[in-house]
């Protein structure tokens, strides 16, 4: 009797032992986590394939999204190692959620602008591939759908859906040490929404993007720019459109008055307005900010038009404006390999 108790606290102990392996091997090492509603994946939700990731990781962590609508606040935190998250496509992999600046948390204090991001991505070398980023609350004030602060930052052929305050892109706007990169690319992604929908500190590449004012729109782009920053909002061989009203959308107002906006070789329909920017009322702001474009077309880009205080960029100077050459940075980050 006692050898079999033993042999059966022994079997008990080994199963135990398997699971504890199992779970500690979503900690270590390359990996691929898959995530499914339908409970045929590692997990069931992506914060749970988030807080496995190991913390500092130099290898990759890749986490496969299967197709559903994935309601949820996410957080990757600062520690996080590499990850690269994939859905099997932007229509029907979704991740949103509801919150705003003005809801109130348990303490009955709202939440606030960045407190409302449906998802925050804290952490370096994040990459997004095939995934809608949603926050779904409507028209109901300041609204994130997603907020980085982290470097090397990637989405391709994402989706941003939202309205007011869509992408905070915020990078170092609330540290004392304003030079901390945080560098994101956008590659074939749609970014929609009303007002400021594209803002922050951080430096920031769309390339082949489309950027959408939806009805009500007002403006683009409120860029918070460090001084002796390089560069703010970049956009590239992209489509700024809309079915917002005929002259009604600005391309950028200076949230912070170093606040750096341009488009190379953009398509604007009739949208934006003639003057393209506004100064925030911050008649001082137009010395300091830097707007450009270069090759503007469309029935929004008359260049006669636009306030004397932007820039229209010559050939030579719109050479600095590639991905490569703004994101590459003292670590000389390689986007290209980033996206194989």
């Amino acid at each position: 009797m006692r050898i079999s108790a033993l042999l059966k606290d022994f079997k008990v102990l080994t199963v135990f032992s398997i699971v504890l392996i199992g779970l500690l091997s979503f900690k270590t090492g390359d990996k691929t986590i898959v995530v499914s509603k339908d409970g045929k994946g590692n997990f069931t939700t992506v914060q749970q394939a988030i807080d496995a990731v190991e913390n500092g990781s130099a290898s990759e962590t890749k986490i496969i999204i299967k197709a559903g609508v994935y309601k949820e606040k996410i957080t990757i935190p600062e520690t996080r190692g590499a990850i690269f998250m994939e859905g099997e496509n932007p229509e029907n992999t979704v991740i949103t959620y509801d919150d705003f600046a003005s809801k109130k948390n348990q303490e009955g204090k709202e939440i606030g602008t960045t407190g409302s991001s449906t998802i925050f991505i804290y952490s370096n070398d994040f990459t997004a591939k095939n995934i809608t980023f949603e926050n779904s609350s409507g028209k109901i004030g300041q609204a994130v759908a997603v907020l980085t602060t982290g470097d090397r930052i990637v989405f391709d052929n994402c989706r941003f859906l939202g309205n007011q305050d869509t992408l905070y892109l915020k990078g170092a706007q609330d540290l004392a040490d304003k030079s901390k990169p945080s560098r994101n690319y956008f590659k074939d992604c749609y970014i929609e929404g009303t007002t400021d929908y594209i803002f922050g500190a951080g430096t920031a590449v769309f390339e082949n993007c489309t950027v959408y004012s939806k009805e009500g729109a007002s403006y683009v782009t409120a860029a918070s720019t460090p001084q002796g920053q390089a560069f703010g909002f970049v956009f590239i061989h992209s489509k700024i459109i809309g079915n917002a009203t005929q002259n009604s959308v600005y391309l950028g107002r200076p949230w912070r008055p170093f606040a750096k906006t341009v488009y190379i070789n953009c398509e604007m329909n009739a949208t934006i307005r003639p003057e393209g920017w506004h100064n925030w009322s911050k008649p001082d702001a137009e010395k300091t900010t830097f707007y450009g474009e270069f090759n503007s077309k469309g029935t929004g880009a008359n260049a006669s038009k636009r306030v004397s205080w932007s820039h229209q960029l010559t050939r030579e100077e719109q050479k600095k404006y590639t991905a490569d050459s703004i994101l590459k940075g003292s670590d000389h980050w390689n986007i290209r390999k980033t996206l194989q």
